[in-house]
């Protein structure tokens, strides 16, 4: 039977790895398949040892929300020299489609209060294109939840664009576009008190999407058998 592997950014958080872990044997559970994750950098697995320990057919699925750097480069090198050690096939990534924004939508209306502003929280990219890409999933949510949503970036503004939207929105709900944990999430969570007392609005945060992707890994390895 066809392996999934999970193939992250990987991080030097030291939850980052559990939390991916949970997404894969939650994923793979849904398919009733062998899963095993695997990470660009920073955590171990490699994909090259998730290949060697898979040893049959497996899809990877990049646990990647934008078409930039690592999607275009990375992902294409570590695939090529892991397929040495095994057959693998490479899925199409997590991405910032309508599934996407179905699951964040849920989680605005299951931990936001009912005042808060929604702010989405991508890591951030330098290209252009994806950063537009993050536009359209903040209304892609919107539309679902009924409610609007802003975008700011860890590495695009991060802690200061959050007290100025804080000044302007007034309470905000922070929405982690975030497979696990990682140190630009903690980052902004530890700015809270200081967003709160400059501004006196009350801050939120929902955690990392973690299992809740586990029905969007899944359907990235069905499409690809059924190609």
């Amino acid at each position: 039977m066809t392996a999934l592997i999970t193939l992250s950014h990987g991080s030097r958080h030291p939850a980052a790895r559990a939390g991916a872990q949970a997404l894969t044997r939650a994923a793979a559970a849904t398919l009733g398949v062998a899963g095993l994750g695997a990470h660009l950098e920073f955590t171990e697995p490699t994909l090259e040892e998730a290949a060697r320990e898979v040893a049959g057919p497996a899809v990877v699925v990049p646990l990647l929300f934008t078409e930039a750097f690592h999607a275009t480069h990375d992902v294409p090198a570590h695939l090529r020299a892991a397929s040495r050690f095994a057959p693998l096939t490479l899925a199409r990534g997590v991405g910032m489609g309508a599934d996407l924004a179905a699951v964040l939508a849920e989680r605005v209306l299951a931990d936001a209060p009912a005042a808060a502003h929604a702010v989405l929280y991508p890591v951030g990219t330098s290209d252009a294109a994806q950063a537009r890409g993050y536009e359209a999933l903040a209304g892609g949510v919107e539309k679902r939840c009924s409610r609007p949503v802003s975008v700011v970036a860890a590495t695009r503004g991060g802690e200061q664009a959050l007290v100025n939207l804080a000044r302007v929105r007034g309470d905000l709900h922070i929405l982690p576009l975030f497979v696990t944990e990682g140190l630009l999430l903690d980052k902004a969570r530890e700015a809270i008190p200081r967003i709160e007392a400059e501004t006196g609005a009350r801050v939120t945060c929902s955690g990392p999407l973690t299992t809740d992707l586990a029905g969007i890994v899944a359907d990235r390895y069905r499409t690809t058998l059924e190609v």
